[in-house]
């Protein structure tokens, strides 16, 4: 079976030691700059590269490895070559999360130059629904806004982010949930949050400040899969587990 890609760019060892808790050692291989360099024994592949984040995208393109995970690679550089080598010219990330508690989710948009307009979050609604279907997760669907209905004329752009979660919940059959997101995560499988900006936040809060944990963001507008993370993260177990399950599905 073909392998999944993991991009290591710093952090190798942080890398390997997810590699290896994930179970999966003989089916990940390594890009990076410094394959000849290994802190410790280990029965995990490497791919020495001068420049691993288009090696990486390039071989995903091309079916040599059945998914991709970033791991420690540059954002910037390595989603660009995503956006280049699958000729798109934006990308659509979806979140899977997990409460403290132990309660998952699916989380849309994250990046903060994604979902900023109603039709982008129709789209994200659409895609979510299929990959909650995929893990179980119960299929309704709960967008949020800027305040609560009541709050109409406090603010002009709370008074936009209420209509437009509005329109997107009609338009996609969701429900809008205004800002209560605690009322969200009882029962929905996918959250839409307001824009870019506001789903990075809650991310971030859940998974560095909140005990929560951070599974991978898919990449749902290309034909490959490949699972985005932070370098902030503190392992990349369950992105690799991630990319394993949806490659097999």
């Amino acid at each position: 079976m073909r392998k999944i890609g993991i991009g290591a760019s710093g952090d190798l060892e942080k890398v390997i030691a997810s590699i290896q808790k994930s179970g999966l050692e003989r089916e990940v291989v390594v890009y990076c700059t410094s394959a000849q360099v290994l802190p410790v024994a280990t029965a995990v592949a490497f791919r020495d590269s001068k420049k691993p984040e288009e090696d990486l995208v390039q071989d995903l393109f091309s079916g040599a490895i059945r998914a991709a995970v970033r791991g420690t690679l540059p954002a910037n550089s390595t989603l660009s070559a995503l956006k280049q080598t699958f000729r798109v010219d934006h990308l659509e990330r979806i979140a899977l999360l997990e409460t403290a508690d132990g309660r998952k989710f699916l989380l849309a948009p994250v990046g903060v130059d994604e979902g900023w307009s109603v039709g982008e979050k129709v789209t994200f609604v659409q895609k979510g629904r299929t990959i909650a279907e995929k893990f179980g997760l119960p299929d309704r669907v709960s967008v949020l806004s800027g305040g609560r209905i009541g709050d109409v004329g406090r603010n002009a752009r709370v008074d936009q982010s209420l209509a437009d979660a509005e329109l997107v919940a009609r338009l996609s059959g969701a429900v809008h949930r205004e800002i209560l997101i605690e009322d969200a995560i009882k029962d929905s499988g996918l959250i839409i949050a307001p824009d870019g900006i506001s789903g990075n936040l809650i991310f971030r809060t859940l998974t560095f400040l909140g005990a929560g944990k951070g599974h991978g963001a898919p990449v749902v507008n290309i034909d490959g899969i490949f699972v985005d993370t932070s370098r902030a993260s503190p392992d990349y177990v369950n992105a690799i587990m991630l990319a394993d399950s949806l490659s097999k599905q």
